[in-house]
């Protein structure tokens, strides 16, 4: 059903703390009445009589299953709005947000109508819902065969166990049935579903919640070769005979039985002769990638490790597109297989010896030098106050440490074994890390340890270089009266710009037209500028089935440890400054987050998708404020590190 919703973005004080003055609230908008959807985004117009039809794209489908918002404009802010005739609140604007249940279909109708002293508009919005599996009408027994999990092809070790997964009429019994006579059973799967991803990283409340169960899931586990097989791991998969070799699931239901093959085929990998790999991101040589490849814990899970282009290692399993690097006995990284290239069966794995490492003092950094046998895969991992080099697939021999020199920043060096296979170079430091880079040279990995700046507590910003990056465009987000984000960010980052220098920062925009910039660009721009700091300036949106009306509010992200104190500086400025719901800090797996060189954070001051929020965004006071919340956290964040040390 659609909500009321009732935001405090005037409220002037935030737990207590005095804020700014409330904002004037924008005049009433008096454009001709007019029904306009911004979201799910218009593709035709089609009027029938008095009615008007707007259709969505069948491949911009609405992507949540029970309920979704919808919002748009009516043109005049002193219309009245019902959508399946719940009304609507329209704000001043004529800008409108509803949250609306979803048929059990793949379309969904809704139908407007906007109401005025003087006149009336119609409109009937026609959205796309993905595809659903219909079982047939009046069949006992069923296969949804959307639903085979996993589906393609995957490689796996000698012994490695596969959940296999499969939607079919509750109440049945369901097996696989394979060459040669063996049978699989599968049994009902009695575990909940699982909690909505943006509910969990936008949800407001504390409450656990309870997916209902799936009795209509069956599941069962397999170790070894599945239906025909897929060829060599790093080769697109072979091609399969059409009538044998594959795996059927079978299901019954009294005397009503149906059978489906299942499109799966697992080959498996012989330890001994792992395929070794080279990392190449950027095989087209377009030099637009940041010359190194992410690596996640399982398949398209986050992101925890980049290898820089020229890494060795060996593939021991895949997955589709995802191939799994073997970086130690005990460690796997999974990451596209597009982005490493197979090396001829003569190169043995990477493994090698790492030997004494020299520290070179510099004037704004000390670099430390770790000789090493291979261009091996490695980590670095950040604490407060170290950074810890941990190599895969590596002995270490270190007799001694060349620290060449006292150095102030560095306390002490040290090195250990933790696993056979895994050794570690860490840094200690004497002040709280400020950022880092790392390369190769030939096969010394090379590790650059950036020197804090020397701030004035009592002008914090003098001298400082500031790097503000406006969010967008390509994509970005729209709100209900057509305003896309990227230029409204950028507005916001002019603004703050104008304030930073006026305070003695150097302050570099990354971005000051509307013309599109991929990220790589942006990063490399705020690198060569040398900033001390980097701060992403975005407009949010939520993502299909999360309600907005319990989950919109502020919230800023970082990814490095060393930003999580000025992400924290900045959510608490921008909050005071607006009093909006306070969604707190968070780690997000956000490029323009993930910056080693400086502390970056990114934010997210409002919602431009919720009516309010976009008139705020859109106006110049609105503006104002969102660019004083940056510059009062960075200003925050500074002042908590002034006096350290270069």
């Amino acid at each position: 059903m659609a909500a009321a919703l009732s935001l405090s973005a005037c409220r002037g004080h935030v737990g207590g703390v005095p804020g700014p003055a409330p904002l004037t609230p924008p005049p009433v908008a008096t454009a001709p009445l007019r029904i306009s959807v911004a979201y799910p985004k218009e593709a035709q117009r089609v009027t029938a009589g008095d009615t008007l039809f707007i259709y969505t794209s069948p491949t911009e489908r609405i992507q949540s299953r029970d309920s979704a918002f919808v919002f748009g404009s009516v043109g005049q802010g002193d219309a009245r709005l019902t959508v399946n005739g719940t009304p609507v609140p329209v704000y001043a604007t004529g800008a409108w947000i509803a949250w609306l249940p979803l048929p059990a279909d793949t379309l969904a109708r809704f139908d407007l109508v906007a109401v005025t002293a003087a006149d009336t508009a119609r409109a009937s919005l026609v959205a796309y819902l993905p595809p659903r599996f219909r079982p047939p009408m009046g069949a006992n027994v069923w296969v949804d065969t959307t639903s085979f999990s996993p589906a393609g092809g995957r490689w796996v070790r000698p012994g490695e166990e596969i959940r296999l997964s499969v939607r079919a009429a509750s109440g049945s019994s369901a097996r696989i049935l394979l060459p040669g006579g063996r049978v699989l059973p599968l049994v009902p799967d009695t575990s909940a579903d699982e909690v909505p991803w943006g509910q969990i990283a936008f949800g407001t409340t504390i409450d656990p919640v309870r997916m209902p169960e799936r009795p209509e899931r069956y599941v069962g586990r397999w170790t070894g070769a599945f239906g025909p097989d897929p060829g060599p791991a790093m080769s697109p998969l072979s091609v399969a005979p059409e009538d044998s070799g594959w795996a059927f699931v079978e299901v019954a239901f009294g005397a009503d039985t149906v059978r489906q093959r299942w499109p799966l085929r697992v080959g498996v990998i012989d330890p001994a002769r792992l395929q070794m790999v080279v990392v190449n991101d950027d095989t087209a040589h377009t030099g637009k990638t940041d010359s190194s490849l992410a690596g996640r814990p399982s398949p398209d899970g986050t992101y925890h490790w980049f290898f820089p282009n020229g890494t060795l290692a060996a593939v021991s399993g895949r997955w589709n597109g995802q191939a799994r690097l073997q970086l130690s006995r005990g460690t796997v990284a999974w990451v596209d297989a597009v982005d490493i290239q197979p090396l001829s069966p003569e190169v043995s794995a990477a493994t090698g010896i790492a030997s004494s490492p020299r520290l070179v003092p510099g004037d704004r950094s000390v670099t430390l030098r770790v000789p090493l046998t291979a261009r091996v895969p490695f980590r670095v991992e950040e604490t407060d106050r170290a950074l810890a080099l941990r190599f895969y697939g590596v002995a270490a021999d270190m007799d001694f440490v060349r620290y060449g020199g006292t150095d102030p920043l560095v306390r002490t060096i040290s090195f250990s074994q933790p696993v056979e296979d895994e050794a570690m170079v860490t840094v200690e430091l004497t002040q709280p890390v400020w950022g880092y880079r790392t390369s190769w040279s030939g096969t010394t990995l090379v590790l650059e340890v950036r020197r804090p700046p020397v701030i004035d507590p009592t002008r914090p910003l003098a001298g400082r270089k500031i790097a503000l990056d406006p969010g967008h465009p390509p994509a970005g987000a729209t709100g209900p009266n057509g305003n896309y984000e990227a230029p409204v960010v950028l507005a916001i980052a002019r603004r703050a710009k104008a304030m930073l220098d006026a305070l003695g920062a150097q302050t570099t925009l990354i971005r000051d037209t509307d013309a599109p910039m991929d990220l790589v660009e942006r990063l490399r721009i705020a690198e060569r500028a040398d900033a001390d700091i980097l701060i992403s300036i975005h407009a949010n949106a939520l993502p299909d089935g999360v309600n907005p009306f319990v989950n919109s509010g502020t919230s800023v992200y970082y990814y490095q440890p060393r930003s999580e104190p000025l992400a924290r500086a900045l959510n608490r400025a921008i909050v005071k400054q607006f009093g909006l719901r306070d969604l707190g800090v968070g780690r997000g797996d956000l490029a323009m987050a993930r910056p080693t060189w400086m502390p970056s954070a990114l934010t997210e001051g409002l919602f431009i998708m919720i009516p309010e929020q976009e008139a705020l965004l859109t106006s110049p006071a609105g503006q104002e404020r969102y660019a004083r919340g940056v510059v009062d956290g960075i200003v925050e964040f500074l002042r908590g590190r002034a006096g350290t040390t270069p």
